[in-house]
């Protein structure tokens, strides 16, 4: 099958690099020639592990190509994938698909033959008709096919979760266009990858409710960790008592600084909007998106009140800046939050993270990056972990304390144990936990 990618982001990028790997040939295409010219050097313009390597055995292979010709891939396509931004819409939190809109204008104008137009990026309900509207008033006489296909990749994780998913939907409103996409998905057989298939309206508002719920299971247990610190309880073994329940699970019950990145925050946004809009609100969800962007402000609170009740002229080293590890992606990471809030209260902010450094100098200000976690807490007054990359699981803690000013440790993530940290005379602070532990006198001097 000939397929076009409309899009190298992150989503474009690594699907179409996946279907490509299956042996279809694969035309992934940008207006960004930047982008493009960086893709056909070899050059990622994401962080995402195994991508690379991927991404050049398919184009060595020829089953994979870039480019900024938009008509002529699309001409040759049997399926032109959408796979665009939408981000949330300033005002109303509404995602703009004013990206989308425009591709589908300039997709139907390159259609030749029958082909299917999928929409791969998370768009609201009824998105899919106003595309096929679109489509149909720029060339009535097009045979095409609109589909609903939403991806459900995890940044980190992605192209295991391409080519061993949980499931796939398709939301096709005609057989022709369904059977494309059977073709399309039928290396994924071997697999015994389930496939729903359902309309395009179900396939599309399935994407939102998943993402929402997610959400949820994290605030969820967010909350319950707040709890757990005034009624002295521990978060992370409520959190294990409940996830052996198989109707709860385990996953997303990790408590933290609350969600982030490219998904939670703008589908949960956007789903609040397309509810209120049908007249139908989401109260629980509503709830969900206040909670969690009340938790990233509270995070910094905990960092003073660990510093003494009061931060100013101190420096804090923060390790791990991106909304989660194995990516470089900062878009509403809690750490923006935690930091903002320790500036405003009088700190100097040292950072490092393995890949999301570069990202985040276009977003914050008055922070001096380090090369590594030691050179990080280098004179700081407490460290704090934001993101549970795998550099920061098992530090030397006798390196660590010697390079500090304070034996401060605030664990946002939950990866040691406060009696661990304690026996090597830090002062810890967790996330969930009855009460912050403090080295004894004894502990002060401790080596081991």
């Amino acid at each position: 099958m000939h397929i076009v990618m409309v899009g190298s982001g992150y989503v474009g990028l690594v699907s179409g690099t996946c279907f490509a790997d299956f042996g279809h040939q694969v035309t992934c295409v940008d207006n960004d020639a930047g982008k493009i010219d960086l893709l056909n050097a070899g050059r990622m313009p994401i962080y995402e592990p195994g991508l690379e390597a991927l991404v050049a055995e398919n184009v060595r292979h020829g089953r994979l190509r870039f480019s900024t010709d938009l008509a002529s891939a699309v001409a040759a396509a049997d399926a032109v994938f959408i796979a665009v931004g939408t981000p949330s819409r300033r005002g109303d939190g509404f995602a703009d698909l004013s990206y989308v809109h425009a591709a589908a204008r300039e997709i139907a104008h390159a259609l030749k033959g029958f082909t299917v137009v999928v929409t791969k990026s998370t768009v609201p309900v009824g998105t899919g008709d106003e595309v096929e509207r679109i489509i149909r008033n720029a060339r009535p006489d097009a045979e095409v096919a609109v589909v609903s296909n939403p991806e459900f990749l995890r940044e980190g994780a992605a192209i295991e979760d391409f080519k061993r998913p949980d499931r796939i939907v398709i939301g096709a409103d005609s057989e022709r266009g369904a059977a494309i996409m059977a073709e399309i998905y039928r290396p994924l057989y071997l697999n015994q990858a389930p496939i729903l298939y359902t309309d395009r309206r179900t396939a599309e508002l399935t994407k939102y409710a998943a993402n929402a719920f997610l959400a949820t299971k994290i605030t969820f247990i967010n909350e319950i960790a707040d709890l757990c610190e005034q009624v002295g309880a521990n978060v992370q073994q409520v959190a294990r008592g409940i996830g052996l329940d198989n109707r709860i699970g385990s996953k997303f019950l990790h408590a933290g600084p609350g969600y982030g990145g490219s998904c939670f925050p703008k589908d949960t946004l956007a789903l609040v909007k397309t509810a209120q809009d049908a007249g139908t609100p989401v109260r629980l969800v509503e709830t969900v998106v206040s909670v969690n962007d009340q938790r990233k402000r509270a995070m910094a609170r905990k960092v003073i009140v660990a510093c003494g009740g009061s931060v100013r002229e101190k420096t804090i080293a923060i390790l791990g800046l991106t909304f989660k590890p194995n990516t470089d992606d900062m878009r509403d990471a809690p750490s923006l939050s935690i930091i903002t809030g320790l500036q405003d209260g009088g700190a100097k902010i040292r950072a490092y993270d393995p890949e999301g450094m570069e990202a985040s100098r276009a977003l914050l200000s008055n922070v001096t990056y380090a090369g590594d976690a030691y050179e990080c807490a280098t004179g700081a007054d407490a460290v704090v972990i934001v993101t549970e990359w795998n550099a920061f699981r098992a530090l030397d803690f006798i390196r660590l304390r010697a390079v500090m000013t304070a034996p401060v440790m605030v664990d946002l993530r939950n990866v040691y144990k406060a009696e661990d940290l304690k026996r090597r005379g830090f002062r810890y602070t967790g996330v969930g936990q009855a009460h912050s532990l403090s080295p004894t006198p004894d502990d002060e001097h401790a080596t081991v």
